[in-house]
């Protein structure tokens, strides 16, 4: 998706609105209201479309991100755009600089954009599946805070990532909230079917989960033993390795109020490498899916 391409497609918010009613409204549809298969034609008044039997009207932005925006639609798109142009993400302060809007317009728009990039309705992972996790964050600062309960322990405690990834595959990447295996276990079956055989490393915490799949093979890493045959976690260190790069480099730091929104997008971005279709085209696909939904 070249930019000459994009500039060609949405020369205009007007285009763009023609692109979304085509996606929801097409010509020949069913009018919500009379039934019939009718035509939506253009109010020049107002971003909406009235049925040619009823003059019933449908607005295409109803129910999207775009939702009562005062931001033009044609910067919306060039937003997706740019998101899904780069390789490792643009931050919103660049978002900012690009498209001339405040650096609050720019950060609702990628929270935004970042909704619709879960992948939580997506099928369980299945195969040969890699676990690991991660700790994400600042280093921890130890202080005293007097309370009504007393002193109590405060600062950056980091957050653990846990990743699962297939092999030449898909990958899912969640916060979690402790190592116990009781927690990790549950996260895995949320997103793990039981055919898949699981590789992790020596943590005990992955000894009782394991049982619950085909098989569970762990590699050594205490033992500096990285690699033995097919056993081995480096398909997704090699994603926990994109994914911290990137935010260090982009975004220098997450908040944890945010943190699963960028993992969302790191995975996003992961599991469309190989698809044939432009990563923009994906994006609006999801604004469509969201809105029908």
């Amino acid at each position: 998706m070249t930019y000459s391409r994009f500039l060609e497609l949405f020369p205009s918010s007007d285009a763009c609105l023609d692109y979304l009613k085509d996606g929801f409204h097409p010509d020949g549809s069913e009018c919500p209201k009379c039934g019939k298969q009718t035509k939506f034609h253009r109010i020049k008044s107002r971003a909406a479309y009235s049925c040619q039997y009823c003059r019933h009207q449908v607005y295409p932005t109803s129910g999207t991100i775009f939702n009562k925006s005062t931001t033009s639609l044609q910067l919306w798109f060039w937003a997706i755009y740019l998101m899904s142009s780069t390789r490792c993400g643009i931050s919103a302060k660049q978002l900012e600089r690009e498209i001339g809007v405040t650096y609050k317009t720019a950060h609702r728009m990628f929270k935004q954009i970042r909704s619709l990039l879960s992948d939580e309705d997506d099928e369980p992972l299945d195969g040969e599946v890699e676990v690991d996790e991660t700790a994400y964050g600042g280093k921890p600062r130890v202080g005293q805070v007097q309370g009504r309960k007393g002193s109590r322990e405060w600062g950056n405690q980091k957050e653990t990532v846990l990743g699962m990834v297939e092999r030449r595959g898909r990958v899912r990447a969640k916060i979690v909230p402790d190592r116990q295996a009781a927690t990790l276990g549950g996260a895995m079956r949320q997103h793990i079917l039981p055919s898949a055989m699981v590789f992790t490393d020596e943590l005990p915490a992955y000894i009782s989960p394991g049982m619950n799949y085909r098989g569970h093979h762990r590699i050594k890493h205490l033992e500096r033993v990285y690699v033995d045959g097919d056993v081995h976690t480096q398909t997704i260190e090699g994603f926990f390795g994109l994914l911290k790069n990137g935010i260090r480099g982009v975004y220098h730091a997450v908040s944890r109020r945010y943190l699963q929104n960028y993992l969302d997008e790191y995975a996003f971005r992961y599991n469309q490498r190989d698809s044939a279709q432009p990563m923009f085209w994906t994006i609006l696909d999801r604004v469509t899916k969201a809105s029908a939904a």
